[in-house]
């Protein structure tokens, strides 16, 4: 970086912004085309364009930040500001679910019964398969600050068992999601309680699977050596973002499972 006079990375040309839209075209449209025409091929070739383009931009991150030396302490700052700013807008995300909830269980309509849970509604017992999920997520985020102080004192060899124990807690979780929804008494078309609750519940699922995707790089890199004690955003955002997930499930497990049961 010697023939520059700043220390911000001005990003080479990459064709990635291009196909990751491609495939955002293809995904979406592919949708539409599978629902109303039952053809799967565009969905299918959005998703693989998609994971290339993932594969390949963030290896390319990986290499501008851990080999070539882009990622000084104004960048590193910068990707900071734009990972919280990530985590607001998914806070906001959910809000809007949660908003709905308690809009529609708050003053349950006429079409409801008058009542919460709406009539003809059996929930789920807070006290099985939900409780023990919140003891998983609770102590996959006791391992994921295992692992960071870990890495921030040099202990390699706890950083990657606390990172790998914290990927199959994330597993378990996910498990147990999938046994509860196949065994759940109401759908999500069983009104205003099946559509807040599978989607609320299910947008979770998929960001715990996005965490776990995410932590899983993380330990790939960690087993490479890739981390230091002072420069390791890619796994402190990784975190960040674990943390984030367990507190939505706690909003979750007390508002939908706990109180609107």
């Amino acid at each position: 970086m010697a023939h520059q006079a700043h220390p911000y990375h001005m990003v080479d040309p990459s064709p990635w912004p291009l196909t990751g839209a491609v495939a955002a075209l293809l995904m979406t449209s592919g949708l539409a085309i599978w629902f109303h025409f039952a053809d799967m091929t565009f969905i299918i070739l959005g998703t693989i364009l998609l994971t290339l383009t993932s594969y390949q931009w963030w290896r390319d991150v990986v290499r501008e930040g851990t080999f070539q030396g882009h990622h000084t302490t104004p960048v590193q700052n910068g990707l900071r500001y734009g990972m919280i700013l990530f985590i607001t807008s998914e806070v906001l995300f959910f809000l809007g679910f949660f908003w709905a909830f308690y809009h529609a269980s708050l003053a349950p309509t006429p079409e409801l019964g008058g009542v919460w849970p709406p009539a003809g509604i059996t929930p789920l017992d807070p006290f099985e398969v939900p409780l023990l999920n919140t003891a998983v997520l609770l102590a996959s985020g006791v391992t994921v600050t295992w692992a960071h102080h870990s890495i921030m004192e040099g202990k390699r060899t706890q950083a990657i068992q606390s990172l790998t124990l914290t990927i199959l807690l994330g597993g378990y979780f996910t498990f147990l999601q999938a046994l509860e929804y196949q065994e759940a008494p109401f759908t999500i078309a069983d009104g205003a309680y099946g559509a807040t609750f599978f989607v609320t519940t299910g947008f979770h699922g998929l960001h715990v699977l996005i965490g776990s995707t995410f932590l899983a790089v993380c330990l790939a890199r960690q087993i490479q050596g890739h981390f230091t004690s002072n420069h390791h955003f890619g796994f402190e955002a990784a975190t960040w973002y674990w943390h984030f997930v367990d507190v939505v499930w706690l909003l979750l497990y007390i508002s939908i499972y706990w109180w609107g049961s």
